[in-house]
């Protein structure tokens, strides 16, 4: 439910209680200060509640950014105020803390909702500031003051701003020259058909796994049907995202599914080539899963990055003061965005290829080109870092420890002494990822080195998180950890030569990947990681390393394949079911994700 109240008796010809109505509120008028006192008090507490000037002219969406945007518990604009539920008791003490009460805030001067938003300010629950743009919003106190706002909102295409704030401020070439300039109008025809980002989100899945289906034909004409299909699913994933912005239909859930619905489609379809491909007799498995492997490292990097540096204080480096200059210089900024291959061109190229090659080119040119874009953007933060002054916080540093995704063993190690120094833990994480790998390059298929191998890496992924992770380059553990896992389920499967081996690793890895990117986004929508019983149950990182290379080196002739699938299907129903129970029952803040990973 929602309430709006008019601070006043309302102005004769004006549209704003119409408009008002037309967001949703159930408009209540008040003849004075008082009473609008007295109605605030009167709003059950469970509802939003909006103030709003009479005399208020403006735009209707200034006033649809202002009052019905749901990821901020109070939002302002010139003669407009809005709280949630969670920011109504800072309202009420915002509206005591005015001089003499809320009946002194409404003069000729300064209408109510900004005498209320200055308190908020003051107080421990400061309201959201929109950015108008070219829109209008005022409070005139003249006629002549009200006659240049009415034509000051005559002039302004409204319709046309509402689109263009629907698009990525930043998005990549592809996206922003060959996808949104069309998909903006499929998102307002969505919206004005009732339609909800998340079922968008969820028919550009459907298309998506339609065009792997097409690709496990091994057909010509189910290659360029595969193509097809999955730039179409790509319209649909842009369009959901300009469907939540051109309606503010934002959600945790919603940047959870489309965050996760991206990675489930292009897996689907990495593994729908592969299957393709076997059927015509080439077997790409490894190259599919190693593309997943990459893809999936890149984002770690991204996340690990990114929320280590987010809330840092004195966050300044001269790395990035050069990027900001070169922002300056447009084709820079284009040219930068493509070399990191995001989701857009990497899913044209993608379409493309499949369309009119093989799936091992498809392969290939992916490998290739994502481990050119993980070399420049992970040297990139790596020079940032080292240049870089900054404070981290507790919470970074817990972040970075639920991304580690450390199990039992890993715990019980790190209660041990613990090393000091400020690269410490990537050092010490590196070190047992390189035993670790040292030992599955060299050794035979079905021998135990790879197990010794997987033991000193659970030491020394323990001594990796025995201090918090604070150091300039510490974001670097969870992708070294992920890598460890990833390749070492990659290269035992492929080193196996059992049967059915490789597709299974394939399944083990995106139900582990799963777990992984919920536990991002977890993190991102405020509610912490998954509950320590899930980490403990699924055996931490280290854990399912060394439980996957004892069966490595007890079945490798058989049952190899068996035990990599139960295990998967294991896995997958454990994170799946903790995953849907946290994600329909979540209370956590809506948010809407403005810098998705490539």
């Amino acid at each position: 439910m929602s309430t709006a109240i008019l601070t006043g008796p309302p102005v004769a010809g004006s549209p704003l209680e119409g408009n008002l109505r037309a967001l949703g509120f159930d408009v209540r008028t008040a003849d004075g200060p008082h009473a609008a006192a007295d109605l605030l008090a009167a709003v059950p507490a469970g509802e939003r509640v909006a103030l709003v000037d009479p005399r208020f002219v403006g735009h209707l969406h200034a006033l649809r950014l202002a009052l019905t945007d749901p990821r901020f518990a109070a939002a302002a604009v010139p003669g407009a105020l809005t709280a949630q539920p969670q920011a109504r008791a800072a309202l009420a003490r915002a509206a005591t803390a005015v001089p003499a009460g809320p009946s002194a805030a409404s003069t000729d001067d300064e209408p109510l909702p900004d005498a209320l938003a200055a308190a908020l300010d003051a107080g421990d629950e400061p309201p959201h500031r929109v950015e108008l743009g070219s829109l209008v919003a005022a409070v005139p106190l003249t006629p002549a003051e009200r006659e240049r706002a009415e034509a000051a909102v005559a002039a302004v295409d409204e319709e046309a701003v509402r689109l263009r704030s629907a698009v990525k401020s930043r998005d990549g070439f592809f996206t922003t020259f060959f996808i949104s300039p069309y998909s903006r109008y499929l998102a307002r025809w969505c919206a004005r058909r009732g339609l909800t980002p998340n079922q968008v989100t969820t028919a550009s899945l459907i298309t998506a796994l339609i065009a792997a289906g097409c690709a496990a034909t091994a057909t010509r004409g189910g290659f360029v049907a595969a193509g097809v299909l999955l730039l179409l699913s790509f319209v649909l994933d842009c369009t959901d995202g300009q469907l939540a912005r051109y309606s503010l239909q934002y959600s945790t859930m919603g940047a959870w599914l489309d965050a996760t619905f991206d990675r489930a489609k292009e897996y689907a379809y990495y593994a729908g080539l592969a299957l393709g491909a076997a059927r015509g007799g080439d077997d790409v498995w490894a190259l599919a899963l190693g593309a997943m492997v990459l893809q999936t490292c890149r984002h770690v990097v991204d996340f690990s990055f990114n929320e280590a540096n987010h809330d840092a204080t004195a966050n300044t480096s001269p790395t990035a003061a050069l990027s900001d200059r070169l922002d300056s210089v447009g084709w820079t900024v284009w040219v930068r965005r493509m070399i990191v291959l995001p989701i857009g061109e990497r899913w044209a190229m993608i379409a493309v290829l499949t369309a009119v090659t093989t799936p091992r080119i498809v392969y290939y040119a992916l490998l290739i080109g994502c481990a050119l874009a993980a070399c420049y953007t992970t040297a990139g933060r790596v020079l940032r870092s080292v240049t870089r002054r900054a404070r981290r916080t507790d919470r970074a540093a817990q972040a970075l420890a639920d991304l580690a995704d450390s199990g039992p063993l890993a715990r019980i190690v790190a209660k041990g002494p613990a090393a000091g120094g400020a690269v410490t833990a990537p050092v010490m994480a590196f070190a047992g990822l390189a035993f670790l790998l040292a030992q599955l390059a060299w050794q035979p298929a079905g021998t135990w080195w790879p197990v010794l191998g997987a033991a000193v890496y659970v030491l020394f992924a323990g001594a990796a998180v025995a201090r918090p992770l604070k150091g300039p380059l510490d974001w670097l553990v969870p992708p070294l950890f992920r890598v460890g896992e990833y390749v070492t389920i990659l290269v035992l499967a492929a080193r196996s030569g059992v049967p059915g081996a490789l597709p299974a690793a394939f399944g083990l890895v995106a139900a582990v990947a799963y777990h992984h990117y919920d536990t991002v986004y977890r993190i991102r929508g405020g509610s912490g990681a998954p509950p320590r019983w899930l980490v403990r149950a699924t055996g931490g990182h280290e854990g399912r390393t060394l439980v996957v290379a004892v069966l490595a080196a007890l079945l490798h002739s058989t049952g190899f394949t068996i035990a990599l699938t139960a295990l998967a299907v294991a896995l997958a129903l454990l994170v799946l079911i903790e995953s849907i129970r946290f994600w329909v029952s979540s209370q956590a803040p809506a948010v809407h994700d403005e810098g998705e990973p490539a």
